[in-house]
């Protein structure tokens, strides 16, 4: 049974780091991608990151670039989202998911993800 699995959320101060773990069990690393969403309270869920099954182009939303960092061990069933310079805006329930279409991944539809976590929380506050 596929299944992934979030962690490493916690409470951070504004401009710290955290890194996220997202944990893949029951497929191979070989046929999805995995994008990393989060949903703050009263608002939409919005696409964070993701990186494609052969670890290639990773994406990110423009509210992201240049402090988060997506990454993959497939020896580890494992992808990353290395999180720093957080701010108050952060703030959210990050989830992962898998996507098991096309060559590329992408974040602009989340419905191409089947393959959802429970969330992990991260509250960026001082």
């Amino acid at each position: 049974q596929l299944q992934v699995v979030e962690s490493g959320g916690g409470l951070v101060q504004p401009g710290g780091s955290l890194r996220l773990s997202c944990v893949v069990s029951g497929f191979d690393s070989d046929y999805y991608h995995i994008g990393w969403f989060r949903q703050a309270p009263g608002k939409e869920r919005e696409g964070v990151s993701c990186i494609t099954k052969r670890n290639r182009g990773p994406a990110y939303a423009d509210s992201v670039k240049g402090r988060f960092t997506v990454s993959r061990d497939n020896a580890k069933n494992t992808v990353y989202l290395q999180m720093n310079s957080l701010k108050v805006e952060d703030t959210a329930n990050y989830y992962c998911a898998a996507d098991f279409n096309g060559y590329y991944c992408s974040i602009a539809d989340s419905q191409t993800y089947t393959i959802w976590g429970q969330g992990t929380q991260v509250t960026v506050s001082s």
